[in-house]
């Protein structure tokens, strides 16, 4: 199956777009506000249980707000999806990408250490919006905000393929790990343009999320 085959949403192309901000956004949320993770909630749940652990209850405020507000965020996709289903205009999905653009451009103007917390906490509520609505690329089950479930599944994937000589499972072994490689481009992208903009490198992020909003407007090619 290619990217004619397919949904716009969960073409190859888009998903690698979606997964270069996944990437970002951790990046951003980790250096520019105050060393927390916008979609490794497991990495904020560990953080938290060690400054609980040390005594330290300042992370509550912390890392608590984004932890909550990624399982809001995950409430708001379902609201989006049941709203816009039927919708022929616009894909509940463009919806989606449209108001992750929205709150993270309204974060763009807020200043750090001050503001820290909310930005932590809309940046979650965002990347589990995107977690929950794009969950497919080719039909295979990829994550665009997190690498875990990736790895396994490219591995698993590597090895049967190796093992079996199956190209098909080879061919899908390397879209996972090429997505892997996106998030990391956009770890490292992230770095460099906080370092560069600081609060206003979330900007970037929004110009990718208006090319995927238009894309999804380019209806799929049927297979010749």
């Amino acid at each position: 199956m290619n990217d004619r085959t397919v949904q716009m949403s969960e073409a190859y192309s888009l998903g690698a777009l979606l997964t270069v901000g996944g990437g970002f956004l951790d990046a951003y949320t980790y250096f520019t506000r105050g060393g927390v993770f916008s979609n490794a909630q497991t990495g904020n749940l560990v953080l938290l249980a060690i400054r609980l652990a040390e005594g330290d209850l300042t992370a509550l405020p912390r890392y608590l707000p984004p932890i909550l507000a990624f399982a809001l965020g995950v409430v708001a996709a379902e609201l989006v999806r049941d709203r816009y289903r039927a919708s022929h205009a616009l894909h509940w999905r463009q919806a989606v990408v449209a108001l992750e653009a929205l709150i993270l451009l309204a974060t763009a103007f807020l200043p750090q250490d001050r503001w820290d917390a909310a930005v932590n906490a809309a940046v979650s509520f965002v990347c589990a919006m995107q977690v929950e609505a794009f969950r497919k690329i080719r039909g295979n089950a990829l994550a665009t905000t997190m690498c875990t479930g990736n790895l396994r599944s490219g591995t698993e994937l590597l090895y049967h393929g190796l093992r079996d000589r199956d190209p098909a499972a080879l061919r899908r072994s390397l879209q996972y790990y090429g997505i892997i490689l996106c998030f990391l481009a956009g770890g490292a992208l992230g770095v460099w343009a906080t370092d560069l903009l600081a609060e206003r490198a979330i900007l970037l992020c929004c110009a990718m999320l208006l090319v995927i909003f238009l894309a999804m407007f380019r209806a799929p090619e049927e297979a010749g």
